[in-house]
């Protein structure tokens, strides 16, 4: 196979990998809470595992404004998922909380997410695991530090996400 064969069955096969996580990431969100978007089930996962943050943190760490934070950590406490608390450093912003449930909740479903996975590639040896690991690990880190790609069709866009 060619490089360039390599390249476009690479895009491929993230391409497939990227529309699996989508739809796994809507039946998580479900189990997590019946009305629970997608969207917000990515944030909830993230305040809970680094948690406390200020809005302004998350508009900068999930690269968008901060009405569409404003509008995801609304829907999250509406469902009971997440609390505002007083910033003790500046009175006048806010902290985003996971509650104690949605930690329950997100434990669960990562449970069975890990069960589900080991069952998948139950016959998988720890080496190959590790090794796939490994190369996605490089991977994610490669393109992570990589400029992004400016077109002439548009602004900076990763090329990962292009159709």
């Amino acid at each position: 196979m060619t490089r360039a064969e390599l390249l476009r069955h690479l895009e491929q096969e993230v391409g497939v990998m990227m529309r699996r996580v989508k739809r796994v990431v809507a039946v998580r969100a479900e189990l997590v809470h019946e009305d629970l978007q997608p969207a917000a089930y990515l944030m909830l996962g993230y305040v809970a595992e680094h948690g406390p943050l200020r809005a302004s943190s998350m508009a900068e760490i999930f690269s968008t404004d901060k009405g569409a934070i404003s509008r995801q950590v609304q829907h999250l406490v509406d469902l009971g998922l997440v609390v505002r608390l007083p910033d003790p450093d500046d009175r006048r912003a806010w902290l985003v909380s996971a509650t104690d449930d949605a930690v329950a909740r997100l434990a669960e479903v990562a449970a069975h997410r890990r069960k589900w996975l080991d069952e998948r590639l139950g016959d998988w040896p720890d080496e190959r695991l590790e090794h796939l690991t490994s190369l996605l690990s490089d991977y994610n880190e490669v393109l992570s530090r990589s400029p992004q790609v400016i077109d002439r069709a548009g602004p900076a866009a990763d090329p990962i996400d292009q159709p």
